[in-house]
């Protein structure tokens, strides 16, 4: 194999053969010449002598600033920024040559610093913030936990780094439960009990890759109190509403009770007295049955069974659905051919109350219902939508339409859009109303997701 010079000895051989010419000419000269011995001698050391000295001084200029070079960059690489490389003036190729490195060395120093800043701004953010944070490596051992962690588990951080994830007590954070919520991709809903405290826990998992090598990491946020919250705020809107009805039923019946036992009380009874009892009594037991209703109606609410899915036809089920309505026309609009997993009856149950709704807002303009649906098979999830629009007045500009007995119609129950939207979230779809933006009117958009096998048909 042929070995190649290295770098000084090139120079070197380059510079000696630079001035091998004239040295080997002069010295010829000199020797074939009619000169004493010793006076050749002592010119040929002459001639010999400084050529040898010129070729090992040009090595050495040629490879001293490649050393310094050298020795710039490998203080760069070792993260040593203060060190600056000086040319011999502007007309100095070298000088260009140092300016790059010290503009290099510059930069990095600054992007070093910014990178620790920033390490340092998320570490302090991650030891602040009120939620646990854990990292584990690719053989499930903990690498990293902040301080809500460690207070989660109850010990300081170097008494956890180096445990694997079921010694930690938090493998049914990755591995999941039978029946816990998926909030979504990669979260759940957990109860967990650690040293530190106990409660129901969002636990979110994802990976990373550090140095080339994946870990995965876990956030557990404890939603107990925003849940507890919730819960409150929700028993709170459902007794007022509850109040309300109730306070609207027996206030009028505890009032015309009272006027009935004074009217009886009297002696003699007036002449008119069961004309007066019999009216009270209507009202009474007209009461009665609107409470009644009421009570029925947030039953039915409360009970709604899970979807029994099979395969349903869209067409089929939205044209009868318009057969149904005998108060004004429906119209149609053709779609494609679809069929959807779903339980036909709450499905029917859904678009009938759209629908009726929808006829109720337009008998009061005198416009048409029209019910359409599409297919939507691109993107990240595909759906078909129902859409059944109505030229009524619009919606009133309310938060509350699908606030439990909240309504709009004088003898509303106020369930019906509420029992609509637990209906199309049970089919894993949703239910949106909007006023309609090419006419008056209103438009409820009812989406449920396509089987996998409809998807690309």
């Amino acid at each position: 194999m042929k070995r190649r010079l290295t770098l000084d000895r090139l120079v070197l051989v380059l510079a000696l053969c630079s001035g091998l010419p004239g040295t080997m000419a002069a010295l010829l000269l000199l020797w074939l010449g009619q000169y004493a011995l010793k006076s050749q001698i002592t010119f040929s050391l002459l001639v010999l002598l400084p050529w040898l000295m010129f070729a090992f001084a040009a090595r050495e200029r040629v490879l001293r600033p490649l050393q310094s070079v050298a020795n710039l960059l490998a203080a760069l690489g070792e993260g040593d920024f203060s060190l600056r490389g000086r040319g011999r003036g502007p007309e100095d190729p070298l000088e260009d040559v140092m300016r790059e490195i010290n503009v290099l060395g510059d930069t990095l120093r600054e992007q070093r610093l910014g990178a620790l800043e920033a390490g340092a701004l998320l570490r302090k953010v991650i030891d602040e913030i009120d939620v646990g944070i854990f990292a584990f490596d690719d053989e499930g051992r903990l690498r990293l936990a902040n301080r809500a962690g460690e207070r989660l588990l109850g010990r300081p951080g170097e008494q956890l780094l180096g445990r694997d994830v079921a010694s930690l007590g938090l493998y049914a954070c990755f591995a999941g439960e039978d029946g816990a919520p998926q909030i979504s991709a990669g979260a759940r809903i957990l109860d967990l009990a650690f040293a530190g405290g106990s409660g129901r826990y969002e636990a979110r998992t994802g990976t990373f890759r550090q140095g080339g090598i994946p870990h995965r990491l876990l956030v557990l946020a404890d939603v107990s109190r925003a849940l507890r919250d919730e819960e409150r705020q929700a028993w709170q809107r459902l007794i007022r509403v509850v109040g309300h009805e109730m306070n609207n039923s027996l206030a009028p019946i505890r009032s015309i009770a009272d006027s009935l036992r004074t009217l009886l009380a009297v002696e003699p009874l007036r002449s008119d007295w069961k004309e007066d009892a019999r009216g009270g009594l209507t009202i009474i037991a007209t009461r009665a049955e609107s409470l009644n209703r009421f009570m029925e109606a947030y039953a039915r609410l409360a009970r709604l069974p899970p979807p029994r899915l099979a395969p349903v036809a869209v067409g089929t089920i939205v044209r009868h659905v318009a057969g149904l309505e005998t108060r004004a026309p429906v119209q149609v609009r053709p779609g494609p051919d679809v069929t959807i997993q779903a339980d036909a009856d709450q499905l029917e149950q859904l678009l009938i109350n759209l629908t009726r709704n929808a006829v109720d807002a337009s008998q009061e303009t005198g416009g048409g219902v029209t019910l359409a649906w599409r297919a939507a098979r691109g993107g990240p999830a595909p759906h078909v939508e129902i859409a059944v629009e109505d030229g009524g007045p619009g919606l009133p500009q309310s938060a509350n339409l699908f606030v439990p007995f909240f309504t709009t119609k004088p003898q509303g129950s106020g369930i019906g859009l509420v029992l609509c939207r637990q209906i199309a979230e049970a089919h894993g779809g949703s239910l949106t109303l909007e006023n309609r933006k090419d006419a008056p009117g209103c438009v409820a958009r009812l989406t449920l997701p396509l089987p996998r096998r409809q998807r690309a048909a």
